[in-house]
């Protein structure tokens, strides 16, 4: 697949998967917008019964209280003018309120209708109300000379002109009460309780009574006034306006409307996050796969330049040998059969590199343990590169302080692991290598640090060192023959070991290689 085919594909991913998750958050908003009206719309009913229920349990003691006005409507039921008086006695302020309502009916007839021979029948009222309040020495007074019964029953059989007079006489009487003897608290709240579960609204409220947006003493401990999560209806409403006001406030607004769509939300939430889970997965495993391609194509040229060497030298060798003059010559045909041996030493060890990295992912690696020491492992590494270093002048500094070695392990392959940590450090130095071996105890386990100083290596190259086929290069030149399969194959023998193994270093400044084993 080629760059730009690739970059496009993520590309149209990525619009696809930023389009669906759009699209559902703006699916979730209406639906959070929606269920809000919803709240908002049964709050308002819910108000306006509580306000109408405040309102009749009132009417219903008025009547009780004020039975006098009751008999005067009957008593001038067949008169054109009609006359309510009431007196109240206030003890509190020692004073009697006279209130005095006059209503002139007056019947009339009007001919404007659409056929001649109709008349329109028309009732009008006119009504003056007066009040008067005079001081006067308490004396009790009694009017309820009926039964609250029986004073319903008297109101029922009036007509609604009457009714709803008598609902403006009580209004105009009551208005000098204050707030807190007309409506309780807990009445409030009663109210509240049993509409707003009627409308299945179950969150906490709180509540308050105001007059001329002054707060009364009518309202709950907590009540706070906030924008959005508060609403009001008209209390004791008389003549189309009303002195007192109800704000009914909902803190956890919010929270309850979210609740209420909750299982929705979740759901969203769990799907979203699989879209972008699969998105994430499927994204790494394309990148993934094509670093990959890349590394196994970058492998094969290695491998295939690794080889073409040891071929060539082996063919050289074998044409030298037909030679009738090399032939001849013993000491000559020994050389080239050893040079021959040696480059098929080199190409097998490349091959059994390759093929003990495939069966370590297989599972398939034999890792018969042993109880081995520490120390004899790192020496008998240490002899596979006496000659080497010789010739490179170099030296390899050991300094073994650790009083516990021995552990259980894998003598063949824990070797391949110190040999395979030297040899890139004699291989990445570009002057005569200076190895420090040392190893040390912590707790339970035995730490080997080699540290050499060679070329060393970047923060970005120790986070990807341990990778398969993985090779720090310059451009697309590799400085130092190989494969990649070396580190990795170090990772998998000491993990397998129940250890750890990391590298710390700077570029130009060298590496060390620390190895972490439990002892026994």
């Amino acid at each position: 697949m080629s760059k730009r085919i690739f970059v496009l594909l993520v590309v149209m991913m990525v619009s696809a998967l930023l389009g669906i998750i759009v699209v559902q958050i703006f699916w979730i908003r209406s639906s959070i917008e929606m269920k809000e009206e919803q709240f908002s719309t049964s709050v308002k009913f819910a108000l306006a019964r509580v306000s109408g229920n405040i309102q009749k349990r009132e009417f219903r003691e008025n009547i009780s209280k004020y039975a006098p006005l009751i008999d005067s409507m009957q008593k001038t039921k067949e008169s054109n003018v009609r006359d309510f008086v009431f007196q109240q006695i206030d003890t509190s302020r020692n004073e009697i309120f006279t209130f005095r309502q006059s209503i002139l009916e007056s019947n009339y007839k009007s001919q404007f209708s659409p056929f001649e021979s109709d008349t329109v029948n028309y009732k009008t009222f006119l009504s003056r109300k007066e009040i008067q309040i005079e001081k006067i020495k308490f004396e009790s007074k009694d009017f309820s000379d009926l039964s609250p019964k029986d004073r319903m029953v008297k109101v029922e059989r009036l007509d609604k002109y009457d009714k709803l007079e008598l609902e403006s006489i009580f209004r105009n009487i009551v208005s000098r009460t204050p707030i807190h003897d007309r409506v309780s608290n807990n009445e409030i709240r009663m109210n509240l309780d049993n509409e707003l579960i009627a409308r299945n609204i179950d969150t906490k409220f709180e509540f308050g009574v105001f007059s001329e947006e002054l707060i009364t003493k009518v309202k709950s401990d907590r009540f706070v006034q906030k924008k959005g999560y508060t609403y009001k209806v008209p209390l004791f409403l008389t003549d189309e306006r009303s002195d007192y006001d109800l704000y009914v406030s909902f803190p956890e607004k919010k929270a309850y409307i979210l609740s209420t769509i909750s299982w929705i939300l979740i759901l969203s939430a769990l799907f979203i996050f699989i879209i972008i889970l699969s998105f994430a997965s499927a994204l790494y495993q394309l990148i993934r796969q094509k670093q990959i391609s890349e590394i196994k194509t970058d492998f094969i040229n290695n491998m295939t330049h690794e080889f073409k060497t040891p071929i060539a030298t082996i063919n050289l060798a074998i044409d030298s040998i037909k030679n009738p003059k090399i032939i001849g010559n013993p000491e000559k045909v020994i050389r080239y059969a050893e040079m021959i041996r040696q480059e098929n030493k080199r190409m097998h060890a490349q091959v059994e590199n390759v093929l003990r990295i495939s069966k370590l992912e297989k599972n398939q690696l034999d890792l018969s343990k042993d109880v081995i020491n520490i120390h004899d492992i790192i020496n008998e590494a240490i002899l596979h590169f006496d000659l080497i270093i010789s010739d490179r002048q170099g030296i390899i500094e050991k300094k073994f302080e650790a009083k516990q070695n021995e552990i259980l392990a894998s003598k063949f392959h824990m070797t391949n692991v110190i040999t395979n940590i030297l040899d890139n450090a004699i291989k990445y130095s570009d002057d005569a290598p200076k190895i420090k071996i040392e190893t040390v105890n912590a707790g339970n386990t035995v730490i080997v640090k080699i540290t050499d100083q060679g070329i060393g290596m970047s923060k970005n190259v120790q986070r990807k060192v341990f990778n398969k086929f993985y090779r720090e290069q310059t451009g697309n030149i590799h400085n130092v023959k190989g494969h990649g399969l070396g580190l990795s194959y170090v990772k998998s023998i000491v993990e397998r070991h129940q250890g750890h193994v990391f590298v710390e270093g700077e570029k130009g400044k060298g590496s060390t290689f620390t190895v972490k084993l439990p002892i026994i």
